[in-house]
């Protein structure tokens, strides 16, 4: 069983350098909202039995771009990890403050973000689990920061990996074998 896993293409949306908690959650939901650019990826060709998109349009679009008509299956088992502010604060800070700490506190489990890392672990591992029933080749197009989990959790079941990254860039592939 091969399992080609996907970075969503370039999303065309400009972060600013600095926001308020507020700001910095309503920048989040633009974010997800915002359409991709359209450009070219390479992947590897070959004919998958099922492709899987998230349930937020750049993975959709991502997917359309490169495999065409397809009949994709969205769920919610592989979008991304939601971020939003760390704390409530009307004072401007650095972007990157808002993406750290939002990602510290996922990680251990706070209360503050949507989802602790140990839901988006269950996710994964739910969505591990369904396609290992179906055992079949797939195309799975997903989020950058929910692929290390996903990636993790597909190691745990015994696939190999090829290409594991600190950082996947957009439309990148990361093939997974059992």
């Amino acid at each position: 069983m091969k399992v080609v896993l996907i970075r969503h293409g370039k999303v065309n949306f400009r972060w600013k350098s600095w926001y308020t908690s507020d700001q910095f959650d309503e920048a989040c939901v633009l974010y997800d909202k915002a359409p991709i650019l359209k450009l070219s990826y390479s992947i590897p060709d070959a004919k998958y039995s099922s492709y899987y998109i998230s349930a937020l349009s750049r993975t959709g679009e991502t997917a359309q771009s490169i495999f065409g008509e397809q009949d994709y299956i969205s769920t919610d088992l592989i979008n991304e990890v939601p971020l939003s502010a760390s704390l409530y604060i009307g004072v401007k800070l650095p972007l990157l403050f808002w993406n750290i700490s939002g990602r510290i506190q996922w990680y251990f489990n706070s209360s503050r973000q949507k989802e602790s890392r140990l839901q988006t672990e269950k996710r994964a591992m739910q969505f591990v689990k369904m396609l290992m029933e179906k055992n079949k080749d797939c195309v799975v197009v997903t989020h950058g920061f929910f692929m290390h989990t996903l990636v993790a959790e597909l190691k745990r079941m015994n696939f190999s990996i090829d290409n594991k990254s600190l950082k996947y860039a957009n439309g990148e592939c990361v093939i997974a074998r059992l």
